[in-house]
This record gives structure tokens, C-alpha cells and sequence, in this order.
């Protein structure tokens, strides 16, 4: 229930805190006095829409407050909106989401606005009336997941399938490309020593000449430069007995001749080692033109990037393997999924069916209390094509007020007053069954008048018994129900600022609103009279 409610700077209302009690609380006032205010502010606790227009001071914040009392435990829910428009959310003064905040609210308080009735002719709202009434709320939940999933799953059903399309469309280019790089056995740093081969191969003979003559200057048959470091050390050693620094000197003479020797025998070996094979040239020029013409191709830089390349597209079409396995996955897991929703659709299309007849009977007994005694009221369910968030069926709800009429859809056939008589007979229902500690009824008595007025001004009393009922109305008989009553209205302050006001309505005060609403702008004898029958009969 909700126990308090705090609001400050919305509108016409500067500050106001306002306690509750259990029951009926009946609220009143003149058109004008600020009634759809009171329910503005409340509808920020349920996530409405913030507006830094409806602050009455554009300095400070707006600020909308209530204590709700729920299974035992007091819960506060607030809403603070800037001068700037900006909203902050909070439970328990804790920060949160706007989305927290309305999933909390809605379900602790419920509000019937004027004209919510036009919902009584929406599918929707018909197919919830008889969830709601067959205890489908568990069943549904289930089943909508199993909707959403499969929605999710045939979307990456679509997108993976688009892949493997674009994917097939390039395969057979990808493959002719990877058969050119396999086959050319690419392996890196292979051109630079085919270039290298290439140049040596080209040049044989003259290297071959050139490593001959070289060597056979260092220590050819003739006189050569070992000779001359071998005669050269020997002299300096002859004469080192009287010149110790010739000693040093042979040494490292000698050590030139060695390893001059050994550069003649290396470049010897150089020289032998030399290919004049054509054919090996040719080969290799061969080679070169295939890595060439492939760097060509394949517009690369190098080797290197080609053998990238190859292992790239053999991974590309591996993973057109991969993808068509996980097509097949996703497949069984569609087919798996499909076959719960199947299932659970079907289970909530059995208990809807099975609750039909009960609901029907229920609605219609509650109806035809309400001066509607011919009333008919029957409450279909029939199958669809395709399955929506509610399962694959749709319900309706059929109509006739009158004897000797088949009952048709509700929303071609009821007035204004009707539907707002089966809009509280429904209600009635579903605060029941929903358990709503609180209910706000917005002038749902709009368009009745008289006895009909008086019966559902009982109706919602007797709704007041059983749960917390705020009845914004203009009727007298029924704010003349319930032992609470506030009154709304406008007042002008010392400062000359105009503002919203709630008071308590006690004995005569009680009685001249009653007779207010009876008589209008001028309060008779008579409508006082009549205002304290009203109030000894409730």
C-alpha cells in the first residue's frame, strides 16, 4: 500500500506530504484544482515521461517521493528531476534506473486513467485479462523466452547464412589462387638466394678467372707473394742475433705467409667449386620468372607475403568448413527450441481455453450487477498463423447488452458507459489476481450516472476491503463511499502565488463537498439533505 507521499516544486503544488491509510480513499475537487497534478507526479514513480516544464521553480529541483509498504517491508521509491530536465531515479536511497524504478513501481501501484478503458477492445489487453485469470503469468514467462530465443537465433541464423554466401560466391577464386601459391612451394627468403645464385651463375667464368689468378698470385708456381714473405722472414731471422726486433718482425712475417697460403688454397677451392652449368641457369632464371610472375598477381611485395597469403586463404576456406558446421549447430538448436515454444504455446493455449467459460461466466455475473441484467459477455480464444510474444492465438471479447442479441466484438458495440462498467468489473478481476496492494481509479465512473453510479461506487468500496483503492471521481454516489475522503483544491497564498492543495474531509466539511458535487456551483437544501443520505447509507 502506499503509505506517504512527499512532492515538491511540480506544478501548482510547491511542498505537500500527504499520509494514506488502507482501504478507499475517496479524492474530489473542482476541474481545474489540480486532481490530474497529483496523478502527474505519482506517473514519475512509475518512469513517466521527466519535464523540466512542470517545475513551478525553475531554481530548484523537483521532487516526487512515496512509501509504499510491501510484503511487510517499507520500500521509498523517489524521482528527482532539474531545472535542466535531467532525472534521477532511486530506491531505498539508492541510485538506479529508470527501468528499476518502473519495474518496482508497477508493482505496487496501478493506475486507471479516464479514457484506459479503450483498452478493453485492444487483443492484447484481452489475451492479458485472460492470462492473468488462467494463472498463465509463470507458463508465459517461460514461453517468452523461449520467443525471444528463437528470434535471436533464426537473426544469427540469417546473418551466418548471409556469410557462407558471400563466403561460396568467393570459394572458387579463393581455391584457383591457393592452388597457384601450393603448387609454387614458396619458401621464404628463397628469391633473394635464387637473385644471388642467378648473379653468380652469370658471372662463373670470370669469377672462376678471377679466383685462379688470385690465388696464383699469392702463391702461384712463379715467384709469389708467400715466396717473398717466406725469403723475407728467413732474412730477418738470420739477423735477429745482433737485432733482437727482428725476431718480432719474422714472426709475424711468417704468420702473413701462412695465412696468405691459405686464402690461395680457399680461393682455389672457390675456383673449383664454381658451376659453368647453362641448364642450372636456366633453371634458376625459370624459377625467378615463376616468383616474379606470381609477385605480379598477386601485387606483392615479396615471397614472404605471398606465403602469407597462402596460409590466409587456406584458413579462409577451412572456415568455410567451420561455418557450415556451425550452421548445422545452429540448425538443431532452432529445431530443439522451436519444439518447447510449440510445446509451451500449446500448454498456454489449453489452460486459456479451459478458463474461458469461467471468465465469461465470472465477467458477465459482475456485469449485470451493474444494471446490466440482459448483459452477455463471452470471452473467446481462437488460433493464428504465425506465434507472437502472447503464444499463437488472439482472444476477443463479445458483447451484447440487450436480450435477443448475439453478443459481437466489445469495441463496436459498447457505449462510453458500458465499457467503463466492464472496465471495473475487469479491474476488479484483475487486482485479485494480481495482488496490487494499491489501485488509482481516474473518474473510471465517466459516462454512468444515478443508481448505475451507486452500484459501482459499492463495487469499488467493496474492492477497498481487500486492497488500498484512491477513487479520483465527480460522482456523489461514490465519493459518498469509504470513510476517507480528500478534498483538492486551489488556493492563494500571502505571496499572491496560486497552488495546489489536499485536505482531509471530516463530518460537515464532508457534507458540503457531497452536496458540491450534487447541486454545483450552488449548494441547496436539498443536495445537503440529500449528500447526508448518501454518507448514512455508506
Amino acid at each position: 500500500m502506499l503509505k506517504s507521499l512527499f512532492i515538491q516544486n511540480y506544478a501548482l503544488i510547491e511542498h505537500l506530504e500527504i499520509e494514506f491509510p488502507n482501504g478507499l480513499v475517496i479524492i474530489t475537487g473542482e476541474t481545474g484544482a489540480g486532481k490530474s497534478i497529483l496523478l502527474g507526479a505519482i506517473s514519475l514513480l512509475l518512469g513517466g515521461r521527466a519535464d523540466a516544464t512542470a517545475l513551478n521553480s525553475k531554481e530548484k529541483n523537483c521532487v516526487v517521493e512515496a512509501l509504499f509498504e510491501q510484503g511487510g517491508k517499507e520500500r521509498i521509491v523517489r524521482r528527482v528531476i532539474s531545472p535542466s530536465g535531467r532525472s534521477r531515479c532511486f530506491i531505498d536511497d539508492e541510485p538506479v534506473s529508470l527501468g528499476e524504478l518502473s519495474q518496482l513501481s508497477s508493482t505496487l501501484i496501478d493506475i486507471h486513467e479516464q479514457h484506459t478503458h479503450i483498452l478493453l477492445g485492444e487483443k492484447e489487453f484481452q489475451l492479458k485479462v485472460l492470462d492473468l485469470f488462467s494463472d498463465n503469468g509463470a507458463l508465459l514467462l517461460e514461453y517468452r523466452q523461449e520467443y525471444e530465443l528463437l528470434l535471436k537465433l533464426k537473426a544469427e541464423q540469417e546473418q551466418l547464412q548471409q556469410q557462407i554466401e558471400k563466403v561460396l560466391a568467393e570459394q572458387e577464386f579463393k581455391e584457383f589462387r591457393l592452388q597457384k601459391l601450393q603448387q609454387a612451394a614458396l619458401k621464404e627468403g628463397e628469391l633473394e638466394e635464387l637473385e644471388r645464385e642467378q648473379l653468380q651463375l652469370s658471372n662463373a667464368e670470370e669469377l672462376r678467372a678471377v679466383a685462379s689468378e688470385a690465388a696464383s698470385l699469392l702463391d702461384g708456381a712463379e715467384v709469389s707473394t708467400v715466396q717473398h714473405l717466406r725469403r723475407s722472414a728467413a732474412l730477418l731471422q738470420k739477423q735477429s742475433a745482433i737485432s733482437p726486433s727482428f725476431e718480432e718482425l719474422s714472426k709475424r712475417l711468417e704468420s702473413c705467409r701462412i695465412e696468405c697460403r691459405d686464402i690461395a688454397q680457399e680461393l682455389e677451392r672457390y675456383a673449383e667449386s664454381i658451376s659453368l652449368s647453362p641448364k642450372r641457369l636456366e633453371q634458376v632464371e625459370q624459377r625467378m620468372g615463376e616468383i616474379y610472375s606470381l609477385l605480379k598477381r598477386f601485387n606483392a611485395e615479396s615471397v614472404e607475403e605471398l606465403i602469407s597469403m597462402r596460409d590466409s586463404l587456406n584458413l579462409q576456406i577451412s572456415d568455410y568448413d567451420r561455418l557450415l558446421e556451425q550452421r548445422q549447430n545452429l540448425e538443431s538448436s532452432i529445431a530443439i527450441h522451436t519444439e518447447k515454444r510449440n510445446a509451451l504455446a500449446e500448454e498456454l493455449s489449453k489452460k486459456r481455453n479451459a478458463n474461458l467459460k469461467k471468465l465469461s461466466d465470472t465477467l458477465q455475473s459482475r456485469i449485470r450487477e451493474l444494471e446490466m441484467p440482459a448483459a452477455k459477455f463471452t470471452a473467446t480464444c481462437q488460433k493464428i498463423e504465425d506465434y507472437t510474444p502472447y503464444g499463437r492465438e488472439k482472444a476477443e471479447f463479445l458483447f451484447s447488452a440487450n436480450s435477443g442479441i448475439q453478443p459481437v466484438a466489445l469495441q463496436k458495440v459498447a457505449s462510453g458507459g458500458e465499457l467503463s462498467r466492464i472496465m471495473l468489473c475487469v479491474k476488479e478481476l484483475l487486482a485479485s489476481y494480481q495482488g496490487m496492494p494499491t489501485l488509482i481509479f481516474d473518474e473510471i465512473d465517466v459516462g454512468v450516472s444515478g443508481s448505475i453510479a451507486d452500484k459501482m461506487g459499492q463495487m469499488i468500496g467493496q474492492m477497498g476491503e481487500r486492497m488500498q483503492i484512491f477513487a479520483i471521481t465527480h460522482l456523489p454516489q461514490v465519493a459518498s463511499k469509504g470513510k476517507n475522503h480528500i478534498v483538492v483544491y486551489k488556493q492563494k497564498d500571502e505571496d499572491g502565488v496560486v497552488r495546489t492543495r489536499l485536505k482531509y474531509l471530516k463530518g460537515k466539511e464532508r457534507v458540503m463537498e457531497i452536496a458540491r458535487l450534487l447541486s454545483g456551483e450552488i449548494t441547496t437544501n436539498e443536495a445537503i439533505a440529500n449528500a447526508k443520505v448518501l454518507l448514512g447509507k455508506a
